[in-house]
């Protein structure tokens, strides 16, 4: 099959502040009257910002223009590995934008703000219900705040018993890289553990890091490889006989939601990415939303408040009642935005709905990987036959070996497909690594296209490996000079002269 390439448009658009002229305006709301505040005087400015002045239809098109000079999960595939880029149901959108929620102010009193404290307290319940776990905040904004709300749990819970000699954290070189830096940020001492060849946790070394100072193991589970820990309910009586905690980065929760609950494969602490796993706008669409859920003796320790409900007056309420918790995370509530597009897609999805979910995601990745493992020049490094859950990575050493292409220029041809590039060069522990998640949403054609792209961009290469250098060339922007990028880079509108 001939690979499909898709133009994408192209506007010698300038910036907003080249537009307009003195006077334009869009939309004018009603004036209304504003108490002026004084501004200390070393604040204030000496000269008036120069702010664009654009008439409504010129913004309109600036911004419509900019979106068609842009790949996003609307318009193509969108297989970046580890980051779940996932379609963000339009129903999901619509709800996020009803105005009894979007215009509530989060300092009203929760007497007034009861629907949208019921949403967040549905939330914990759900993805309680979803895990096992005793308690769950929703609070943190993202992943990686997820992450160092959990090492700070970690820290307390240690505390609280007396045991500040733990200032270890134990972390396998196939977890994410926003772990050790998390471990980190809390004060722990980072300890990386090698993976077996076939990408499992190497118990031996395991073993000998285990002493009475560790606090916690991070693992992500599936691994950034694809790849399911087969022996994570061993590894958990590991931690947990020396006193240490076991943490589950839920960044890949995709690939068993649904399936297998995190207390029975005996996690004491998780962060959910609701942006990821529940369909939540990702990245530039966001924000994130990181929340955390921990086990029963674990929940004291969460931050304050925690949505909760009184049953005796039927009406929700914020919970500060939690001496021993580490205190807000977040200015407000979380981002209930975020919050409630995800618990709109688990109700609209239900238990065996979600399960469903994650058994396409898998599929999905496996059928992609076999496929892309039979192109010439390309492998599946790690645990020959092994199955994997919602991703996988594949690598074009050999590729690059004959014809000198590696795995960043593949993910530079591939825009001219109309497919967003996989994650590259991570993890770090395989070579040329080209990190793919194809999520759960995409066809079987969509996932042809893929491969045809991928086998036409490697017959490309042994042909004539300068056409492949050359790539993208359909796209709004092309290749640049990574070496100008790096050495010479253009950070202003006024450094580049125009």
């Amino acid at each position: 099959m001939v690979a499909q390439k898709r133009q994408q448009a192209r506007w010698n658009e300038k910036l907003i502040t080249q537009k307009g002229g003195p006077g334009r305006r869009a939309f004018i709301p009603q004036q209304i009257e504003v108490p002026r505040a004084e501004v200390v005087s070393a604040w204030k400015r000496q000269k008036a910002a120069v702010l664009p002045e654009v008439s409504e239809l010129e913004l309109v098109r600036h911004i419509v223009r900019l979106s068609q000079m842009n790949h996003g999960v609307d318009v193509g595939p969108y297989p970046l590995g580890s980051c779940t880029m996932k379609y963000n149901p339009k129903v999901n959108e619509r709800i996020a934008r009803f105005d009894a929620f979007g215009m509530m102010h989060p300092d009203a009193p929760d007497i007034v703000q009861q629907g949208n404290i019921e949403v967040l307290y549905r939330l914990q319940e759900v993805l309680k219900g979803i895990t096992g776990f005793g308690g769950v905040t929703v609070q943190p904004a993202a992943g990686a705040q997820g992450e160092y709300v959990g090492m700070l749990i970690t820290k307390a819970y240690h505390e609280s018993r007396g045991e500040t000699k733990r200032n270890k954290v134990l972390v396998p070189d196939t977890a994410h890289g926003t772990n050790p830096a998390s471990a980190a940020m809390a004060g722990y001492k980072v300890v990386e553990l090698p993976s077996t060849e076939n990408g499992y946790v190497d118990l031996e070394a395991l073993e000998a890091a285990l002493d009475d100072t560790v606090a916690a193991f991070m693992i992500t589970n599936p691994n950034t490889l694809g790849i399911f820990e087969p022996h994570v309910k061993e590894i958990s009586e590991k931690v947990h006989k020396y006193g240490a905690l076991m943490y589950l980065d839920g960044a890949n929760f995709n690939g068993v939601v649904g399936v297998v609950k995190s207390v029975d494969m005996g996690f004491d602490i998780q962060h959910f990415n609701l942006h990821k796993t529940f369909s939540g706008p990702h990245g530039g669409g966001g924000p994130g939303c990181g929340p955390v859920g921990v086990v029963d003796h674990l929940v004291e320790f969460l931050p304050k408040p925690l949505a909760a409900y009184d049953a005796e007056n039927d009406r929700y309420y914020f919970d500060y009642d939690l001496p021993k918790s580490i205190g807000r995370v977040h200015g407000y509530h979380g981002n209930f935005g975020i919050a409630i597009r995800a618990l709109a897609h688990i109700y609209r999805n239900g238990g065996e709905g979600l399960r469903k979910m994650c058994e396409a995601a898998v599929l999905n990745a496996n059928y992609l990987m076999e496929k892309v493992k039979k192109i010439k020049g390309f492998s599946v490094p790690l645990a020959e036959g092994i199955p994997r859950k919602h991703e996988f990575i594949a690598s074009p050493v050999p590729l690059m070996r004959e014809t000198g292409i590696n795995a960043g220029d593949i993910a530079k041809a591939i825009l001219d497909y109309g497919i967003h590039s996989p994650t590259v060069y991570f993890p770090m522990i395989v070579k040329e690594a080209l990190l793919i998640e194809p999520t759960e949403g995409e066809t079987k054609d969509d996932l042809d296209a893929i491969v045809d792209a991928l086998r036409e961009i490697a017959e490309k290469a042994y042909e004539d490996a300068d056409i492949i250098h050359s790539m993208p060339k359909l796209t709004a922007k092309g290749r640049l000079n990574e070496y100008d990028l790096a050495k010479n880079p253009v950070l202003s509108q006024r450094q580049s002269g125009d």
